[in-house]
């Protein structure tokens, strides 16, 4: 009798088989009983008649509670009722462990409650499914830059300096000086690319922001890509490849749990290209229009970008904006200095920013300027400024959120739903 996982099954109708989870749920009738079995991959209805199983086998399966572990023996029967179009008619079941009452039931439990109890919530299947998504989604991030030429950059996480402003900075104690936990692999990524030419980077970055919407998490993952030689225009094109990719491929692998986490998965098949592009200056005339009180030069509020997106089915890419609102790094529009040769990307249905991404400064003078207008001290950044001394060129990159990405790919109203432990404002455990 050989052992496989839920999501084998199907392979193997009519073999005797054991499976190893949790008991998901359970129910009788008569002389008859059922249990829903989880193990990661999917739920198994497991089915046991009185006259096919020892009587203490029958007996437990009253008794077991919730979430204890088990090992289910029986031969698999398609039935394309049943969850995942098999169940499995029972012949044995072995406990390796009885759960105590578990906290977390059927009923309505609080956001404060579950919080607290994440370390088991990640066990309810709409986590599960929202979790094997995300997974997905980081594969295929990995994938799209492996297939398309880029190599991967480990960009450190203690890092002496900013990227994206002071005041969002974690600071530690690095042998008696000071270091910070990276906001971005970016600075390190831009010497990288003069090396390998197409370069990314992928891992946590902090930022301490004290932002409690929806959309903010004091440590998240993402992914920057940065290119030797690449314009604004590039920059786009690259962005806008990439989300069509990942997008589609979570349509093809993901059917199963975006079934689950009731996504309306019309939305995203309109994700193809070409996306909508307008400048800063297009944007804040729209806005205006529909109500809202921002003046130009005004960065755009997280309310701003809902109002921007509520009603578009692709993603928006809004360029050029003021550059006194953009990072010290961006290069200035030739044909307006006061604009920065950058773009967001702002994820339909409301969701927001999820990538930004500029053209850098290539010229050592201009950049020297810019951090020295940003009050920053020059010797942290004297390697980032050596990259424009020996045959710097033109170059650009992005980074885009994973966890807001996943938010819009699965529908979800709050960030904290999709990584297992967030880390949000004041909220440290588990």
């Amino acid at each position: 009798m050989s052992d496989y996982r839920i999501i084998e099954l199907s392979r193997h109708p009519e073999e005797k088989v054991k499976v190893n989870g949790w008991i998901y749920n359970k129910r009788s009738s008569g002389k008859v009983r059922f249990i829903i079995l989880r193990d990661g991959t999917g739920y198994l209805q497991c089915v046991a008649f009185i006259k096919d199983v020892p009587p203490e086998v029958f007996e437990t399966m009253d008794t077991i509670t919730l979430e204890s572990s088990v090992t289910v023996e029986g031969t698999v029967r398609m039935d394309a009722r049943a969850p995942g179009g098999v169940e499995l008619s029972l012949t044995n079941l072995v406990v390796h462990h009885v759960a105590e009452e578990y906290p977390i039931s059927k009923k309505d439990h609080g956001t404060a409650f579950l919080m607290e109890n994440r370390h088991l919530w990640l066990r309810s299947s709409r986590q599960v499914a929202i979790l094997r998504t995300r997974s997905e989604i980081e594969q295929s991030f990995r994938d799209y830059f492996y297939n398309n030429g880029f190599t991967l950059i480990d960009s450190p996480i203690l890092t002496p300096a900013a990227c994206e402003g002071t005041t969002t900075l974690f600071q530690t104690d690095y042998f008696e000086e000071k270091a910070f936990l990276s906001q971005s692999g970016q600075l390190y990524l831009e010497p990288a690319c003069m090396a390998l030419g197409k370069v990314y980077c992928f891992g946590p970055t902090f930022r301490a922001e004290k932002s409690k919407t929806r959309r903010h998490l004091m440590e998240f993952w993402m992914l920057e890509p940065e290119v030797a030689f690449a314009t604004l225009d590039d920059v786009m094109d690259l962005a806008e490849d990439f989300l069509v990719y990942v997008v589609s491929r979570v349509l093809d692998r993901c059917g199963e749990e975006l079934k689950r986490i009731e996504r309306d998965t019309k939305f995203l098949e309109n994700v193809q290209k070409p996306f909508p592009r307008i400048s800063y200056k297009e944007a804040v005339d729209r806005l205006q229009k529909l109500g809202s009180d921002i003046k130009y030069g005004d960065d755009f509020g997280g309310d701003d970008e809902t109002v921007l997106t509520q009603n578009e089915q692709r993603p928006m890419m809004v360029n050029r904006y003021p550059s006194k609102v953009k990072a010290f790094y961006m290069e200035p529009d030739p044909q307006d200095p006061e604009l920065a040769l950058c773009v967001d990307v702002l994820a339909p249905e409301g969701y927001g920013e999820i990538i930004g991404g500029s053209e850098r400064i290539h010229d050592h003078d201009l950049l020297l300027k810019r951090i020295q207008e940003h009050n920053l001290p020059v010797c942290a950044f004297q390697w980032y400024l050596d990259i424009r001394k020996y045959g710097t060129v033109r170059h650009g990159g992005f980074g885009i959120g994973l966890e807001r990405t996943v938010a819009w790919i699965c529908g979800l109203p709050h960030v904290r739903e999709t990584i297992p432990y967030p880390r949000m404002l004041y909220k440290l455990y588990p």
